[in-house]
């Protein structure tokens, strides 16, 4: 546990030491703050003008902001996670650093659980920026935080499931703009498989449904925990290390 930690401290080391962590950070408080303004900006329009016509009834903080929000949001992440997963190997490929890191005194699952926690972390900060302008509407309302820190850990659970796979696929390739293309292509593969579904009734239709990362994630921002979702996620994480650590072991008998 303590060679992963010291992994995943060094990658993340790496992000802050160049523009990457800023450039994410900067560019998903913009994103997300136009998100929350546009959200507040349309629950105030229509709270009011129910008012005014006289048809005032209670309006639900969490079905009009926050669960829309908590939605944009994992589709934000669909373009960030290629961009943090992409350098994980293929950097170190391109350095050239790959074979001392495979040489090195720690296991192969050592080093991918480190660099992947490390990318895991680096998102759920990206998150950490949205809790700022969460706590407005705590300030100046009252919303369940149950169904919101539910909504979060279904964010945190897909992160992890597409950062695993974007993992694997920086083994695969020393180029990173290569890395970042696939990766937000499979990302968004897994995103639309759930279109199939909508007009198609066969077998195939509905695994490729089931395999939708947006069918698993609803729930979550619902406020809803199902087991058969929290696994799903679960399962491609442990899909994409498994992978990773094969990606790996080639990579050594290679060498």
């Amino acid at each position: 546990m303590m060679n992963i930690w010291t992994i995943s401290r060094k990658e993340l080391k790496s992000y802050f030491a160049s523009p990457i962590a800023y450039l994410l950070l900067a560019m998903y408080a913009v994103i997300f703050g136009f998100f929350f303004w546009n959200a507040v900006g349309y629950f105030v329009n229509i709270s009011m003008q129910s008012t005014m016509m006289g048809r005032s009834f209670p309006m639900d903080v969490n079905e009009m902001i926050i669960r829309p929000l908590l939605m944009n949001t994992s589709v934000v992440g669909l373009f960030l996670i290629p961009l943090i997963s992409m350098r994980l190997f293929a950097e170190e490929k391109r350095q050239g650093t790959i074979e001392l890191l495979m040489t090195s005194p720690v296991r192969d699952m050592e080093v991918i659980l480190g660099k992947w926690l490390a990318a895991l972390i680096l998102y759920a900060c990206l998150l950490g920026i949205s809790l700022l302008n969460m706590g407005f509407l705590f300030a100046y309302g009252k919303p369940d935080w149950r169904p919101m820190l539910v909504g979060y850990l279904g964010l945190i659970l897909q992160a992890g499931g597409l950062l695993a796979v974007g993992t694997f696929i920086s083994t695969t390739t020393r180029n990173q703009i290569i890395a970042g293309a696939v990766t937000f292509g499979a990302c968004l593969l897994l995103w639309v498989f759930d279109w199939v579904a909508g007009y198609e009734t066969a077998t195939w239709a509905t695994v490729m449904g089931y395999m939708s990362v947006v069918r698993h994630y609803e729930p979550f921002s619902k406020g809803v925990i199902d087991t058969k979702d929290a696994v799903y996620f679960l399962s491609l994480i442990f899909l994409g290390i498994f992978l990773t650590s094969r990606s790996l072991e080639s990579l050594r008998w290679r060498a």
